[in-house]
């Protein structure tokens, strides 16, 4: 009897590690969120770009700082980001050239790029993707009566040619996940009032145009307009998955609790851009036949020792 109560619970043990082996060949999706694997910068301009570190307060830029980890934070935390078309906004910026971060998530290809000039002017929903922008810009912000007057004309030229566009073209990625509904979702660290993004445009136009005094007073009033409330913008994504290529932005943002070290003004917001994402790859999992010998050898042992 001792003999048949050892191979009984010896059986036992072989069949619930079949089991377990069994239920784990069932390939189901994650439910907790996946983040961006496998990072890496490319594009035409692949060494321009910044990794911000971060503390509980500051983040401050760390050329060493881990790729993986200053990405791995989530819209509570958003922790540090790596700015890409870092000299976007510097005298000699070569506009046709991107820097894009490379990654797989739930298995699967995913790039996230900078914009060049030519994205600006890209045809977009019935206009350029830059007057699209502009004027989604307005009107998620107070200004859509802006939108199609002279003045939103004016303003808009005067954003094109003095930097605008390239003042939203170098994201600052924090984070890259898939949550339990597969929705892919792109932190970026920006102004959480952007209102001085827009506003830059005309200082420059007023510093370096001859004006009248009325246009000097229409300028004057447009930056009024602009700075007297929170605007709030984030900077703009080319993103490509699965053959789809679109440009991401937001209008919302919550506040990071963190600000850049340097400047004390940036990553103060915290913006998310969402896209529909496809059921993360299943995992590769043991052949049925390693399971089914792992019963027959349970079956044999037991019949050796009943024989005992």
């Amino acid at each position: 009897m001792p003999h048949l109560h050892r191979s009984t619970r010896f059986t036992s043990k072989l069949l619930v590690a079949a089991s377990l082996l069994v239920s784990s060949t069932i390939a189901i999706a994650p439910a907790q969120a996946d983040s961006l694997k496998n990072a890496t910068i490319g594009g035409t301009a692949a060494s321009d770009y910044l990794l911000y570190d971060s503390n509980a307060t500051n983040t401050f830029l760390n050329p060493n700082a881990s790729l993986q980890t200053i990405l791995g934070g989530d819209a509570a935390n958003p922790t540090g980001n790596v700015e890409l078309a870092a000299s976007s906004e510097k005298a000699g910026f070569d506009f046709t050239k991107n820097t894009i971060l490379n990654g797989t998530i739930g298995g699967r290809a995913i790039s996230i790029s900078s914009l060049t000039s030519s994205d600006w002017s890209n045809s977009y929903k019935g206009t350029t993707f830059g007057q699209y922008w502009f004027n989604s810009a307005l009107s998620a912000n107070g200004f859509s009566s802006m939108v199609g007057t002279s003045n939103g004309t004016t303003l808009f030229n005067i954003f094109k040619n003095n930097g605008g566009f390239e003042r939203f073209s170098d994201p600052n990625i924090s984070y890259v996940s898939q949550d339990a509904g597969n929705m892919i979702n792109i932190g970026l660290a920006g102004h959480y009032n952007a209102s001085s993004l827009l506003t830059k445009s005309i200082d420059q136009y007023v510093a370096t145009t001859t004006l009248s005094n009325t246009q000097k007073l229409m300028m004057a009033g447009l930056k009024t307009q602009l700075s007297g409330k929170v605007i709030q913008a984030s900077e703009i994504v080319k993103t490509t998955y699965e053959g789809k290529t679109d440009y991401g932005f937001s209008f919302t943002a919550t506040k990071s609790g963190l600000v850049e070290k340097s400047d004390g003004v940036s990553h103060t917001g915290n913006y998310v851009i969402s896209l529909q994402g496809i059921e993360p790859m299943k995992k590769k999992v043991p052949e049925p036949s390693i399971v089914l010998g792992l019963i027959t050898l349970g079956g044999l042992a037991t019949r050796k020792l009943r024989r005992r």
